[in-house]
């Protein structure tokens, strides 16, 4: 679960969500346990039977408005309908200031009140994204993660195999590293996870026999980017004769990564193997089939049809008598 407390968004999302602090101090460290935002209408208006109290209560122009039009006993009445609840906070919108009761109360219960000139719609869509990434799903992995022609490419396997030195390599060719070493995946949306480098780490690289390099130093700013979508896994393993690999594509095998299923590929290593322009075509042939192109099936296909008309021309020279 995220570490998330009221005092901390307030301090990291100040500017971007215009943030000012009008009541309720005390209550800054209550913690936000959703990512999920909710206006309070029908419960200001004594309807609690399905109020959301735990995700953060949003007051716009409409809920003021009617708080406003309630007379003074009423009006705290509502307003001590939702603050009964153990509500994280409270955000009113469009720089409109709240009914005095409303600061005295949020005083009282210890309830962080905040207000913003942004829009209702403004505020939730900007304040969504940001608990949307506080709260996504996240994991660590061991792996490299790279960019190639668009394409991120995680590659993982024993330590030692090569993953590093497969990155430096393509960075060395004009392609982007990510992470290495660590790779921090986020899980976005049910089909979409992306990748990004541990803080500390940055864009430092661990070169056995060298020690640890700094791409951005040495390669430029060209050379990296912070995050990337991972789209497909590939697998560094030990030539084994004994095993049996794909030779031909037609079946396609996948991974789950925090629910999401991306493509992955089994790359066996062995001497004089060059596993940076196979990472190449595995990137443009993972795009091909974005693009509804599989060569795979394409010579399958042909190959059948050549098969057929062979058969349907046998066939009928065989009972040519003529």
């Amino acid at each position: 679960m995220a570490n998330l407390t009221v005092e901390k968004l307030f301090k990291e999302r100040k500017e971007v969500l215009d943030l000012s602090l009008l009541a309720g101090e005390e209550g800054i460290n209550r913690p936000i346990l959703t990512n999920e935002v909710f206006r309070p209408g029908l419960a200001l208006a004594g309807n609690t039977d399905r109020f959301a109290f735990k995700r953060v209560q949003v007051l716009g122009q409409t809920e003021l408005a009617f708080l406003s039009s309630l007379n003074p006993e009423a009006r705290v009445a509502s307003i001590k309908t939702i603050t009964s609840f153990p509500i994280p906070m409270v955000i009113t919108t469009k720089g409109i200031m709240p009914p005095a009761e409303l600061l005295e109360i949020a005083d009282q219960k210890k309830i962080t009140l905040l207000s913003t000139r942004l829009s209702t719609s403004e505020l939730i869509r900007r304040l969504s994204f940001f608990l949307d990434n506080v709260f996504a799903p996240t994991i660590t992995k061991h792996g490299t993660l790279v960019d190639v022609y668009g394409v991120g490419l995680l590659y993982t396997g024993k330590s030692g195999i090569g993953k590093s030195e497969c990155a430096l390599d393509l960075v060395e060719r004009g392609h982007r590293l990510v992470a290495d070493d660590i790779v921090r995946i986020t899980r976005k949306s049910e089909n979409t996870i992306m990748g990004s480098g541990d803080e500390l780490l940055g864009h430092h690289m661990e070169v056995r026999g060298i020690g640890i390099i700094d791409i951005e130093k040495l390669f430029g700013i060209r050379a990296i980017r912070l995050q990337k979508r991972v789209e497909v896994e590939v697998r560094l393993t030990y030539w084994d004769d004994a095993e049996s690999y794909e030779r031909l594509g037609l079946e396609e095998r996948y991974t789950t990564i925090l629910g999401a299923e991306i493509p992955v590929i089994t790359i066996p290593i062995s001497p004089g193997k060059n596993i940076t322009v196979i990472s190449e075509v595995i990137a443009m042939n993972h795009m091909l089939k974005v693009y509804g192109e599989s060569p795979v099936l394409q010579l399958s296909k042909r190959l059948g049809e050549k098969i057929q008309r062979q058969t349907i021309t046998t066939n009928y020279l065989e009972s040519d008598y003529e």
